[in-house]
């Protein structure tokens, strides 16, 4: 089973997220022992974003400002579906962030929604989301 970088790379549909993972400096991190769960932004999440976010946010001036979003979608331990079925909650992600997690109707994650849920890799689990997840 191949992990959470490696996953996100095979899967084809996350080019933007694993560039903007790089540029963050954040591989050796989601290749590490984990768990973690990670709320995977598609590339196309990341073309809903106003025209010239992403360019603006690779550029190495903007590496702190980069770290800061990735890790808003990345929460310790390995989180499946099915444990949060049902439930609302708040967690504290990576970045040191909250973030609102409401299961009750499907699963919608600071405003996003799960497209897809329990991809899993062998240092935890990826859910897909529709949108990038912007800390407050």
């Amino acid at each position: 089973m191949k992990d959470i970088v490696d996953t996100a790379v095979a899967a084809g549909s996350f080019n933007t997220l694993v560039t903007a993972v790089q540029a963050a400096g954040l591989v050796e991190t989601l290749k590490g022992e984990g768990p973690f769960t990670v709320f995977a932004p598609t590339d196309e999440a990341f073309g809903k974003l106003p025209a010239g976010t992403v360019e603006n946010l690779l550029k190495p001036e903007n590496k702190e400002q980069l770290q800061r979003i990735m890790l808003h979608h990345v929460v310790s331990g390995k989180v499946m579906s099915a444990d949060i079925a049902g439930k609302q909650l708040e967690v504290e992600t990576a970045g040191g962030t909250k973030l609102a997690i409401d299961a009750t109707d499907g699963v919608k994650v600071g405003g996003a929604t799960v497209v897809r849920a329990d991809v899993e890799a062998s240092n935890g689990v990826i859910h897909v989301v529709d949108s990038v997840i912007l800390p407050e």
